[in-house]
């Protein structure tokens, strides 16, 4: 039997890793890890699913596991494999999710400074407006590729048939959380009163102009992301820089 094979690469130094579905309060979530070789060849792990020893063999080919990074108080399931597995990587997160797993040992919370080992590579950038939920997203400048966990969900409609009752569909639908109208789920958009601070972030990183964007549930864009992110964004308002002569700003 051929041995499965986890990486996809997306770009030069990065891949995609689809994991498990999870119950996510009775409702079948995709899940994914995204992998990033930095400039000095250690490996950056975004949101790190169950680990397995198929999976771990195939990342150890591509170079040292440096960094862990938990992105949101949510997804945290993967993070104690992966510590075991390899001990020496720091462990990264914004305080919800520190507070949250105090039986790991995280290196320093999350904020909008990249640490020095990531300068120049991968930009984090804070999501606080919602009271639910706080997220730190990234832009990896190399491949201009954002990544999102929670703040945009597009289910894929044949997941959705094979793994939602229909009933559960419905409320896909009317949360805002399929392909054909991705978003942040209703109680995120909901709770998000400060939303000056929330569309401050958000227009960051449509500033870096993205060109893909990864999601950890559903479908992600290979193309266009700048305007997958301000449609998927509209219920904050926000938009890319425009020049006066109507031309994006790069």
């Amino acid at each position: 039997m051929a041995r499965r094979q986890y990486l996809q690469p997306i770009d030069t130094d990065i891949w995609l890793v689809d994991g498990p579905i999870v119950s996510f309060f009775g409702f079948p979530y995709p899940t994914r890890t995204v992998i990033i070789r930095l400039p000095d060849g250690g490996l950056w792990v975004w949101s790190p699913i169950p680990l397995d020893h198929a999976l771990a063999e195939q990342v150890t080919g591509l170079g040292p596991v440096r960094h862990l990074v938990s992105p949101n108080k949510l997804h945290h399931l993967g993070l104690a494999d992966w510590q075991r597995a390899f001990p020496g990587a720091k462990l990264w997160g914004p305080p919800s999710a520190i507070r949250k797993r105090r039986d790991l040992r995280f290196h320093a919370p999350l904020d909008d400074e990249p640490p020095a080992e990531w300068q120049d590579t991968i930009d984090p950038i804070c999501f606080r407006g919602s009271l639910l939920l706080d997220e730190v997203v990234f832009f990896h400048r190399p491949s201009r590729t954002a990544l999102l966990a929670d703040l945009s969900e597009a289910l894929e409609h044949d997941f959705l048939r094979r793994h939602w009752a229909p009933w559960q569909r419905l409320v896909a639908r009317v949360w805002g959380i399929t392909e054909s109208s991705a978003k942040a789920p209703l109680e995120v958009r909901l709770s998000t009163f400060h939303r000056r601070q929330a569309r401050a972030a958000i227009q960051r990183l449509l500033d870096h102009r993205p060109e893909k964007v990864i999601m950890a549930h559903g479908a992600w864009q290979r193309h266009d992301g700048s305007a997958f992110l301000e449609k998927s964004f509209a219920w904050l308002g926000v938009r890319q820089s425009r020049s006066r002569d109507g031309n994006i700003r790069r």
